[in-house]
């Protein structure tokens, strides 16, 4: 149900409207003039405002409040009741953003109806707003790098899987991207434009994951004044993401179960079913199967939501895709005084790939994002890098074709999953020798990437001699 602000200056209206707003199963909140009415507007952002027109001796100060609660993100629908009612007054406030208009005395039917109307519009306008935000940042595949084999594989189980409706257990390290891929996988579903409700299962104590999820009726507890959907019934027709679900209590683990087979959900503190359409997506870091051993996570939960799993990889596992998501994290960076782009040395670009990044590509963008406001100009070099980063390059063995006044060439475009090159459009053009010498040190440094700084064993690689290799390196 709905937060609604009752304001007016005759008491007997206000006690009036807010009990029959209560027996709707509104949360009410009321007041008698201009100040206090502010407060409660801001402090409780209410859904919709009832407003007498004429408070404080006849004066229009409802027009106040509806140009204070239209200035508000998201603002509520106000619908304006007075007992002066005239065409011009009804106009001028339809005209600054009241929803409708009421004179005293009105219809119970009446009131029930456009405070109907008014509950529906904020629902409409509230989902539309949702939807404008989650396709202005949708997760298609293009928001996760990757051209090594193990990263492959997963682009082709995320398009295989997508549209189906299987419970799928997406494992991993954490900062390897899970919700992503959660994301990718409902983006490019037939669910995209309904919603996609992300919850951490380790963030919430048991007895408010319990709420967050199934929800509660008025009276379940203490502090239970109003009826709550669950996450389950907002996610309804669209995606539910578990993140963290090792950390799931065992009761809950129960509820879980009995939702997946019966796909109902019953509130706290209700007995009745309600039928939830949801797609489960579940994400963990730890081994479920040591879990299981031990006690702690249910055998039969694990088969229902382990129906297909896709396993992402560590960063260590595919250093070869640091360069890409290097260039992804300084694609749109540019230096705060300079205004430039930011560039990476090679000997930076080489300590990045000598770290093992136990943090994952989340460890990786972090120290991007320090390197890049730590830099005194648009270069970073190895002393903007965090020292474990900068530790890891210094224990390499001293290449002279590698040093800290030399740029790395970061790739223009990035790949596409199917492993084709997506070009980037936006990018000002070179000369071709320009873009071929781009192309050729990008491939010359997968080749780096992929023997471990090898320089023997990328010369065999790539089919030229050592001597080559570094001259190849060395040219600018």
């Amino acid at each position: 149900m709905a937060k609604i602000l009752v304001v007016d200056d005759e008491i007997t209206m206000i006690q009036i409207t807010s009990e029959l707003l209560r027996a709707e199963g509104h949360e009410v909140f009321s007041c008698s003039n201009l100040d206090g009415a502010i407060s409660l507007l801001e402090a409780n952002k209410p859904e919709l405002v009832i407003t007498d027109l004429y408070l404080e001796r006849g004066r229009p100060i409802g027009l106040t409040l509806l140009a204070r609660a239209k200035s508000l993100n998201p603002p509520p629908v106000v619908i304006v009741i007075t007992g002066f009612a005239t065409v011009e007054t009804a106009v001028d406030a339809m005209r600054k953003g009241a929803f409708d208009y009421l004179q005293k005395p009105f219809k119970l039917d009446e009131f029930k109806l456009t405070i109907g109307r008014a509950l529906s519009y904020n629902e409409a306008v509230s989902e539309n707003v949702y939807l404008r935000k989650q396709l202005k940042h949708q997760y298609q595949f293009d928001q996760i790098v990757g051209l090594s084999p193990k990263m492959q594989e997963v682009f082709k189980m995320v398009e295989r899987v997508a549209d189906t409706d299987s419970t799928i257990l997406i494992l991993g390290e954490s900062g390897t991207g899970k919700e992503l891929v959660a994301r990718a996988l409902h983006f490019n579903s037939r669910r995209q434009f309904a919603p996609f409700i992300p919850i951490n299962c380790a963030a919430l104590p048991e007895n408010l994951l319990e709420s967050e999820l199934f929800g509660h009726c008025r009276g379940a507890f203490t502090g239970a004044l109003n009826d709550k959907k669950g996450l389950f019934e907002e996610a309804d027709g669209g995606t539910l993401f578990l993140d963290e679900i090792g950390s799931m209590p065992p009761l809950l683990q129960s509820r879980l179960l009995r939702v997946l087979q019966d796909r109902e959900v019953r509130r706290v503190g209700e007995n009745t079913p309600i039928h939830v359409n949801v797609r489960v997506l579940a994400a963990t870091n730890e081994p479920l199967e040591k879990k299981i051993k031990e006690g702690t996570f249910r055998e039969d939960l694990y088969y229902r939501i382990n129906v297909i799993p896709i396993q992402l990889p560590a960063l260590r596992e595919r250093q070869d895709d640091v360069p890409l998501l290097v260039a992804r994290f300084l694609r749109d960076r540019v230096h705060a005084r300079t205004g430039q782009p930011f560039q990476v040395t090679r000997q930076a670009m080489s300590a990045l790939g000598a770290h093992s990044w136990p943090g994952n590509v989340r460890e990786l963008e972090n120290a991007i994002e320090r390197a890049c406001a730590l830099s005194d100009t648009e270069i970073i070099k190895v002393d903007s890098l965090p020292p474990v980063v900068a530790a890891a390059g210094r224990t390499q063995t001293p290449d002279p074709g590698v040093t800290d006044t030399k740029f790395f060439d970061l790739p223009a475009s990035e790949p596409a999953p199917n492993g084709k090159t997506a070009v980037n459009t936006a990018a000002p053009l070179t000369t071709l020798k320009a873009y071929m010498r781009e192309q050729e040190l990008a491939y010359i440094n997968r080749a780096l990437s992929q023997s471990n700084g090898d320089k023997e064993k990328a010369s065999r690689l790539l089919g030229v001699s050592l001597a080559t290799l570094y001259r190849r390196l060395a040219e600018e």
